[in-house]
C-alpha cells in the first residue's frame, strides 16, 4: 500500500482527529449499540478509509492490508492451539498438571508458578502462540483455585508480553537493535533486567489487584461436551502433559538458535539453505511446531490410550467452532489498525515529534508510544521510532549500554496502552471472556503500566551507562 495516493491531505492534525473519531465511533457501536465487534470493526474501518481520502477503487485493498496478514497468522496459531488445548483439557491432562502444581507450590503460589512457566516459555515463543498453548493450564488452575480467571491469566499473559517486547530473539528488539546499531547480546541481557521487574510489578502485583477487583468466570471455549470428556478422559501421566507443553518450546527454540547462529556466520543465507539446517528451521516454525505437537497429542492422549480415531476427529473438530469469533474479531482488529497505517498517521506523528527536539531516549519512547496508540501495531511503532532515531543514535557517540537502553526504551513505548486498534487487544478480550469496557480497564491499563515501568528502568540503565562510559 506504499504507492497509495489519498484524495486529500488531512495533515497531522486532521489525521489525529480522524483516528480519535474512528476509535470513538467503534466504541459507541460496540458499547452503546451492542453491535458485534467484527461488524463494528468492519464498518469503522470502511468509514475511516473513506474519510481519509482513500480512493473507492482501493478501499478493498486498504481493509485487506491489515486483515489478511493478521488473520493468516492468527488463524493457524489459534486453530492448532485450540486443538491442542482441547486434547489436554478433555483427556484430564490439565487437571493432572494443576493437581501437581498445587501439591508442589500450594494454592497461594499456583498462579505464580503458571506465570513463571510462561516467562520461561516466552523466551522463544511469540505472545499469541504462547498464550494459546498455556490457555488450558490457565483455565484449569483458575477453575481449581476459584475466584477470578484474571488472577491467573494476567500474570501468565503479561509474562509472555514482557518477554516478547523486551527480550531478543523476538523480532521487535532484534529489529530495533539492528536499526540503531545496538549489540543484540547486550540487549538480551539488559532486556531481562527490564522484563522481569516489569512482569512482577505489572503482571503479578497489578494483575493480582485486577483479579481481586474484577471477577471473571473461566470461559468454556476449550471445554468439550460431557460425552467427549467422558470418552476422552484418561488421566494421562504428568510427564506426558509436560512433554506436550515443552515440545513446541524445544522446536521453536531450535529454529531461534539456528537463526541466531546463522547471523554469526560469514554467509547466513548459505548456512540457512543447507538441507539439514533448512529442515530443522522449518520444524521450528511456530505453526509447524504446533502441528507436530497436536499430532503427538493425538498419539499420547488418544490412539496410544486406545481411543478411536473417530473420537479424536470429533474432539479436534469441536475445538474449531468456538474460536471462529476469536479469529475473525482479531483479524478485524488488525484490519482497523491496518487502515490507520495506510492513512499515514503513524509517519506523520513520528516526523512531527522527531522535529521537536528532546533527549534522544525520551523522544524514542514518546514516538513509539504515540504511534502505537494511533495505529495499533507494536512492531510498526517500534520500527518507525527506531528508523527515525537511527541517524541521531548512530552519530550521537553513545556507548553500548546507552544504545541498548535506547532500544529498550523504544520497545517500552511500543507496548503501551493497547486498545481497540490492536489485534492483541481482541485476542485477550475473547480468550479471557472480557467485554470491551473491562478489557480497556484491565489489559489496556496493564500495557500502559508496562510501558511506563519499562521506560523508567531503561532510563536508569541509560544513566548508569552514561556514568560508566
Amino acid at each position: 500500500m506504499e504507492d497509495l495516493v489519498l484524495n486529500w491531505d488531512l495533515g497531522t492534525g486532521g489525521l489525529l482527529l480522524l483516528a480519535a473519531a474512528s476509535i470513538a465511533l467503534l466504541l459507541v457501536l460496540i458499547m452503546a449499540f451492542k453491535i458485534h465487534a467484527f461488524l463494528a470493526l468492519l464498518i469503522t474501518s470502511l468509514l475511516t478509509a473513506v474519510a481519509a481520502g482513500i480512493p473507492f477503487d482501493r478501499l478493498l485493498a486498504a481493509i485487506q492490508f491489515g486483515f489478511n496478514p493478521t488473520l493468516g497468522s492468527v488463524m493457524l496459531l489459534v486453530a492448532l492451539g485450540a486443538m491442542l488445548g482441547r486434547m489436554i483439557e478433555t483427556s484430564g491432562g490439565a487437571r493432572v498438571l494443576t493437581d501437581r502444581l498445587i501439591a508442589r507450590f500450594g494454592e497461594q503460589r499456583a498462579g505464580m508458578a503458571v506465570g513463571i512457566a510462561s516467562l520461561l516459555m516466552g523466551f522463544p515463543i511469540f505472545f499469541d502462540a504462547g498464550l494459546v498453548v498455556m490457555l488450558p493450564i490457565i483455565y484449569a488452575v483458575s477453575r481449581r483455585l476459584g475466584g477470578s480467571l484474571l488472577s491467573v491469566a494476567f500474570p501468565s499473559a503479561l509474562a509472555f508480553s514482557s518477554m516478547h517486547i523486551f527480550v531478543p530473539p523476538h523480532p521487535g528488539p532484534v529489529s530495533a537493535s539492528a536499526i540503531l546499531g545496538a549489540d543484540v547480546g547486550l540487549v538480551l541481557i539488559l532486556g531481562l533486567v527490564v522484563a522481569l521487574p516489569v512482569w512482577y510489578l505489572v503482571g503479578v502485583l497489578f494483575g493480582g489487584w485486577v483479579g481481586r477487583k474484577y471477577h471473571v468466570e473461566v470461559p468454556t471455549i476449550l471445554s468439550g461436551t460431557p460425552d467427549q470428556e467422558r470418552e476422552m478422559e484418561s488421566n494421562p501421566a504428568f510427564g506426558k502433559v509436560i512433554f506436550l507443553l515443552v515440545l513446541p518450546l524445544v522446536l521453536i527454540l531450535l529454529n531461534t538458535g539456528l537463526n541466531m547462529y546463522a547471523a554469526t556466520t560469514d554467509d547466513p543465507d548459505a548456512f540457512k539453505a543447507e538441507p539439514v539446517v533448512a529442515l530443522l528451521r522449518t520444524l521450528g516454525e511456530t505453526p509447524i511446531a504446533l502441528l507436530i505437537t497436536v499430532l503427538v497429542s493425538f498419539w499420547l492422549l488418544g490412539w496410544g490410550m486406545g481411543k478411536k480415531g473417530s473420537l479424536l476427529d470429533k474432539v479436534a473438530d469441536s475445538a474449531l467452532g468456538p474460536i471462529a469469533s476469536v479469529v475473525l474479531v482479531t483479524g478485524a482488529g488488525g484490519m482497523f489498525g491496518g487502515v490507520l497505517r495506510v492513512t499515514g498517521i503513524g509517519d506523520a506523528i513520528a516526523e512531527s515529534l522527531n522535529s521537536v527536539g528532546m533527549p534522544v531516549i525520551v523522544a524514542a519512547f514518546l514516538i513509539a508510544q504515540i504511534v502505537r496508540i494511533a495505529q495499533g501495531s507494536a512492531t510498526v511503532a517500534l520500527t518507525t521510532a527506531a528508523s527515525l532515531m537511527a541517524g541521531v543514535v548512530i552519530d550521537g557517540g553513545f556507548n553500548p549500554v546507552e544504545t541498548a537502553a535506547i532500544v529498550l526504551a523504544t520497545a517500552a513505548g511500543s507496548v503501551g496502552f493497547s486498545h481497540v486498534n490492536d489485534s492483541g487487544f481482541w485476542l485477550v478480550s475473547k480468550f479471557f471472556g472480557l467485554d470491551v469496557k473491562t478489557t480497556l480497564k484491565t489489559w489496556t491499563v496493564a500495557q500502559g503500566l508496562m510501558a511506563i515501568v519499562g521506560f523508567a528502568i531503561s532510563y536508569v540503565i541509560y544513566l548508569v551507562g552514561g556514568m560508566l562510559g
